[in-house]
């Protein structure tokens, strides 16, 4: 059997309950992001207040950019 084609915005529970972690967490009483690694190497990311809502896909390299870029300070104008 083919599983369904995996896609950005697809709802987070198509791509199952398994598998998805919290790398991080506030002090926002539980409510964070969660990411999944996906067989073909990609990222999935949801917000975990709405398990059910869409995931964002992002490549290896779009989650890498994203995560140097944030440890190098490069998204620090979203906290201020």
């Amino acid at each position: 059997m083919q599983q369904p084609p995996i896609y950005n915005g697809m709802p987070s529970s198509d791509l199952g309950t398994e598998g998805w972690h919290k790398p991080w967490s506030g002090g926002n009483g539980g409510n964070c992001v969660e990411a999944m690694k996906l067989a073909d190497g990609r990222v999935a990311v949801r917000q975990s207040a709405d398990p059910d809502g869409p995931a964002l896909i992002y490549t290896l390299g779009e989650i890498s950019a994203f995560i140097l870029g944030a440890k190098a300070g490069e998204a620090d104008f979203l906290l201020s």
